[in-house]
């Protein structure tokens, strides 16, 4: 594996090697005042957007269907559309899954550094070799006009307090990455007024916690944010920036300021194409034979019955443009000489999907097995059944962490510690 073949970290591959972001880290644990993550922003290319969220199996899935199209994708990263350690169970299923599938790949992510250090050994172990922090001041007074929030340790901070934390973190987790060998790339968004005066401070000083090499960014004036009536630094104005910072730190110039979804080459990307694909896709193929819809439920109008404590699971069909009951199915009861999750795929083999609110991690992978799509949700039977058959997609804040149910002992149903 050569670690030298990223696009990002190395200029000269730029042209004939790719890279594609997953998707798969909706939550972010910092507020930045120039940042409004929105979703379904397809003519929008800035990082903190992404066509959908992708939970890890459907990832992987995304990779392979992208590695078809794109042969010279050499690099497979997580950019968000919020923070990967945000979504640490998220991220690192996701990491342990293309490294599974595609050992050849190289794995990197870029992060605001909050909660990275805890988790710099697996990732180590996971051979990532190249990670990004986005460093933004380096004296919290700076900070404290970049950051609205910083979330830490379930409590939330503000001004130089909060912007104090999240440097003394940043800084633990640069110097953790290069004591375990991996290549980091600082990026620093330029914001006039703000931050731009205290570049080369920024880049001084992660140079000498040993970082590699440093992306000036010009912010980018976004609608709804408190920086939206700022002006974007001119080209002239980033090349004497990047002039005064190289004195400090070797500087990247072609950054395309990418999507969370990115995919292909820097500047000829195919994310949006690939996402749409994939939508048409499901719209296509997910009815065929299977025109119904399983969900486990109490009454009827939600979803919010985990898969062990289920009775009966209620079933939907599509009629017309309306999301209609066609009948409920008893869940067979635990019984120790059969395995209930097969019992379970038996009993929905013309569903497309099945609905839960939360399921573990054995029924999950035994369901998989089965050709059972089961997806863990939050929300209306009709709004998400209804998006479902007409779009062939779940809306993506009501997508719950599939197999990790949290009910383990306390469970009141049949699962019998999900075995």
């Amino acid at each position: 594996m050569d670690i030298h073949n990223h696009p990002c970290f190395n200029a000269d591959v730029r042209h004939t090697a790719g890279r594609i972001h997953l998707p798969v880290a909706p939550r972010c644990n910092v507020q930045c005042n120039f940042c409004n993550r929105k979703f379904d922003c397809t003519n929008e290319s800035r990082p903190g957007v992404t066509t959908s969220v992708m939970k890890p199996v459907q990832a992987v899935e995304y990779l392979s269907g992208a590695l078809k199209r794109a042969g010279h994708i050499a690099v497979v990263g997580i950019a968000g559309p919020g923070d990967p350690f945000a979504n640490p169970e998220e991220t690192l299923e996701t990491l342990e899954r293309v490294h599974a599938a595609f050992p050849d790949k190289l794995l990197c992510l870029s992060s605001n550094g909050l909660s990275l250090a805890e988790h710099v050994p697996r990732l180590a172990a996971l051979n990532v070799s190249h990670v990004t922090v986005t460093v933004n001041a380096v004296d919290p007074e700076v900070g404290a006009n970049v950051y609205e929030w910083v979330y830490y340790n379930r409590k939330t901070y503000y001004g130089r307090e909060g912007a104090g934390i999240l440097l003394d973190k940043q800084t633990q987790a640069i110097r953790l990455l290069k004591r375990y060998g991996i290549t980091v790339k600082i990026n620093t968004v330029v914001i006039p007024r703000v931050n731009s005066h205290h570049i080369a401070d920024i880049a001084q000083y992660v140079s000498a916690r040993g970082a590699d090499i440093q992306n000036c960014i010009p912010v980018i004036p976004v609608a709804g944010t408190p920086y939206e009536s700022l002006e974007e630094p001119s080209p002239a104005s980033m090349r004497l920036i990047r002039a005064r910072t190289s004195l400090y730190i070797r500087q990247m110039s072609h950054c395309a300021r990418c999507r969370a979804d990115a995919a292909g080459l820097i500047g000829d990307d195919l994310g949006g194409k690939l996402s749409q694909e994939r939508k048409e896709r499901k719209m296509q193929c997910d009815f065929r034979g299977k025109p119904y819809i399983a969900v486990a439920s109490s009454d009827g109008i939600s979803i919010n019955h985990h898969l062990g404590e289920a009775a009966l699971l209620w079933i939907y069909g599509f009629d017309n443009g309306t999301v209609r009951l066609v009948g409920k199915r008893p869940v067979p009861a635990y019984e120790r000489q059969r395995n209930r999750w097969d019992a379970i795929a038996e009993l929905v083999p013309d569903c497309s999907a099945l609905l839960v609110s939360n399921l573990g991690r054995a029924p999950y992978e035994r369901l998989q097995r089965n050709g059972v799509h089961v997806e863990s949700v939050d929300g209306n039977i009709r709004d998400i059944a209804g998006a479902i058959f007409s779009k062939g997609e779940i809306p993506a804040d009501a997508l719950r962490m599939n197999g990790v149910c949290g009910t383990g002992n306390g469970c009141s149903g049949t699962g019998s510690g999900c075995n």
